[in-house]
């Protein structure tokens, strides 16, 4: 069979998400070989479950493909006919299951577009972000994105979603609701909107393409202190330009130090990781990764640090792949001192490629290590301050988000109470950890 092939490095092409997170690269099959395929197989479901095997066996990390006979497996899969797409799809699952891989797996074409969607870091829709309230069980705007078709059309934090395109709002869950707003750019959608002492409003709007804010950043106050806070929610597309913003705005602001807050926060693109982690870091290695031949890479640091004050790290047991990537490599450089839980423990990195009936496809290709070598899979990152919440305390977080980051959240008060006793009278020096030694073959682990 006839292969159209391209290559990529890891950086270009991978991803690193949490428990199942992914995001998309080219697909290393170009157009001769789809011609290749639907000429033999008819155009018939069959041809998706070839390109799924095929992807496998040219890229999986494990080459023993879990000590299965992956060529009789292919033999298996071409000797059905499938007579429908759904049929197929099981098919591909099956084969995939004896992998015992969770992060090597098919996607359906709605959610190979949704995570697309969720890693480009855009959405098409009216830019608003919404909750349920509790007092009036009312869907309630919490924000307005800057600039997006919502606050231009004058709505704000705590007006109230009454209708969708008429559909009343009452008894709506917010998924629901979010999959009404959403839709094709240019399209337009009419909410009816309640604001306290003004009558209902039927406002017209045009869906465009929304960059979701995945940063979000504040100066804190802390006595005579100024604390540069960033969260970082996840890293998509967008989150090393955001990033980069927050940085250098609260550096103008001469901020005494700075926290940044990765819990929660899943994981997302690779490259991303190393471009944040070269916002922090002058000089040192960053990650280094393992592929199926043994072939390792190392990412170092690259001059291009945007400020040299002091920095902690939030982590919690969420926090995981590309927010442990960069953890790591913040930990093992001295650059930072992390604070919170024992982190997810994912050092697996995936690929992720479009099919072509617009299904999708990711696989394990790569085993990542820290800077000094460690290898982190279903163990995680220990905390240089090791500090968690209590079931109270989570629950008085979740019910009050705006607490989070503050004198109220214990890890960030104690974070900022080890910043302000240990590190602000001598700040942290980047200090390049001592070149790793990476494994000469991957380590099968899942």
């Amino acid at each position: 069979m006839n292969q159209s092939e391209k290559s990529y490095s890891l950086r270009q092409v991978a991803m690193i998400g949490g428990a199942i997170t992914t995001t998309a690269i080219f697909t290393v099959f170009g157009p001769a070989w789809c011609r290749s395929v639907h000429a033999s197989l008819q155009d018939s479901p069959k041809a998706i479950v070839d390109q799924v095997w095929q992807l496998v066996n040219r890229e999986y990390i494990d080459s023993t493909f879990n000590k299965k006979d992956w060529l009789a497996i292919r033999q298996s899969l071409l000797s059905k006919n499938y007579t429908s797409p759904k049929q197929a799809y099981a098919a591909i699952r099956n084969a995939l299951e004896q992998l015992q891989d969770p992060y090597t797996r098919f996607m359906e074409p709605r959610h190979y577009k949704a995570l697309t969607s969720q890693t480009s870091g855009e959405i098409s829709g009216i830019g608003i972000r919404m909750k349920m309230s509790e007092q009036t069980n009312i869907l309630t705007v919490v924000e307005a994105l800057e600039n997006s078709p919502a606050s231009k059309a004058g709505i704000k934090a705590g007006d109230q979603i009454l209708a969708i395109d008429g559909k009343p709002t009452v008894l709506m869950r917010i998924q629901d609701a979010s999959r009404l707003i959403r839709g094709k750019v240019g399209s337009v959608i009419t909410l009816r909107v309640g604001r306290m002492g003004n009558p209902t409003l039927n406002l017209k709007l045009t869906r465009a393409s929304i960059e979701v804010p995945t940063v979000r950043s504040a100066i804190r106050t802390e006595g005579d202190r100024r604390v540069g806070y960033i969260r970082l929610r996840e890293f998509n597309a967008h989150a090393s330009e955001q990033m980069a913003k927050a940085i250098r705005k609260l550096d103008r602001q001469k901020v005494d130090a700075f926290v940044l807050d990765l819990r929660g926060n899943p994981g997302g693109l690779l490259q991303s990781s190393i471009e944040i982690a070269r916002m922090w870091l002058d000089e040192g290695a960053i990650v280094g990764t393992v592929d199926r031949r043994g072939s390792s890479e190392l990412t170092k640091a690259n001059k291009t640090a945007l400020t040299k004050r002091p920095l902690a790290v939030l982590v919690d047991e969420n926090s995981a792949s590309a927010s442990e990537i960069l953890t790591g490599a913040l930990k093992d450089n001295k650059r930072a001192i992390v604070v919170g839980n024992q982190t997810y423990g994912k050092a697996l990195v995936q690929s992720v490629h479009e099919l072509i009936d617009g299904s999708g496809l990711a696989i394990t290709i790569a085993h990542y290590y820290t800077p000094k070598g460690t290898d982190i899979n279903y163990k995680g990152i220990t905390p240089d301050i090791k500090i968690k919440l209590t079931e109270a305390q989570e629950r008085q977080l979740a019910a009050n988000p705006q607490l989070i980051g503050t004198k109220n959240d214990p890890q960030y008060a104690r974070t900022w109470a080890v910043l302000s006793n240990n590190y602000l009278a001598q700040p942290l020096r980047n200090l390049p950890s001592r070149s790793a030694v990476f494994p000469q073959a991957p380590v099968k682990r899942f």
